[in-house]
């Protein structure tokens, strides 16, 4: 191998584990932020293996969007769960939803998480610094509308199939959340009863899950309280 070749390789090496690493750095086996720490995450993670249904209602700053939304979408997309995952797998090819309130707010949280930073090149964007690395994201689709906003991000999981993920948020309305089958849903902030409906119609054929992470603003709205309803709490 030439050395130019072999330099090149060596740094697109370290590149991919720099970056698989940023979703490494949660939950450690060890250290000031060691997994043990964090009872309540894991529990939730670990009630994905039965409930398909799932809220993390809570106040602000304790982790609910980056330590468990964004971080169970990231390991579903990539497959690169770790050595003390219990929780919920998926070992095919799946459609997944991250939505939120605004298109902005899409952009700046979920987004921002899952896939980090946009970077213009000649004809085509990439992502770094997301809890899913660069090298797994195949192509992305931009949303008219928002500027560096993702439509639709494609992810190579580890078993060489793709997922895709599709961004979208409540301000577009009921009717866009009507499809066919979802996999997976990580609903960041609450959404209306009507849309929470919709997304629970969703995962009924491919017997899916969703994911809420929000802290209740509206109190006991008709959300929040179609949520509680026979709920089991950790």
């Amino acid at each position: 191998m030439e050395p130019r070749t072999s330099l090149f390789l060596s740094i697109r090496e370290l590149q991919r584990r720099k970056e698989k690493a940023e979703l490494g750095k949660l939950y450690p086996d060890e250290g000031p932020l060691r997994r043990e720490l964090y009872v309540k995450h894991l529990k939730m993670f670990e009630a994905g293996r039965i409930h398909n249904e799932r809220c993390a209602l809570g106040g602000n700053r304790i982790g609910k969007t980056l330590g468990i939304g964004g971080y169970e979408t990231a390991l579903h997309a990539t497959g690169e769960y770790p050595h003390w995952w219990v929780g919920r797998t998926f070992k095919k090819p799946i459609e997944m939803w991250a939505a939120g309130t605004k298109a902005l707010k899409v952009r700046e949280v979920n987004q921002k998480f899952l896939l980090g930073k946009l970077t213009k090149r000649t004809g085509y964007t990439i992502a770094q610094g997301g809890l899913i690395p660069q090298a797994r994201i195949v192509r992305l689709t931009r949303k008219t509308g928002v500027a560096d906003a993702v439509d639709q991000a494609v992810v190579r999981h580890k078993l060489g199939f793709e997922n895709v993920i599709t961004f979208k948020s409540y301000e577009e309305g009921r009717s866009s959340f009507e499809a066919e089958a979802i996999d997976w849903i990580w609903l960041d902030e609450e959404p209306p009863r009507e849309i929470y409906d919709e997304c629970k119609m969703r995962i009924l054929t491919a017997r899916g899950a969703i994911l809420s992470t929000y802290t209740p603003l509206e109190g006991m709205s008709a959300t929040t309280l179609s949520i509680l309803e026979g709920s089991e709490f950790l």
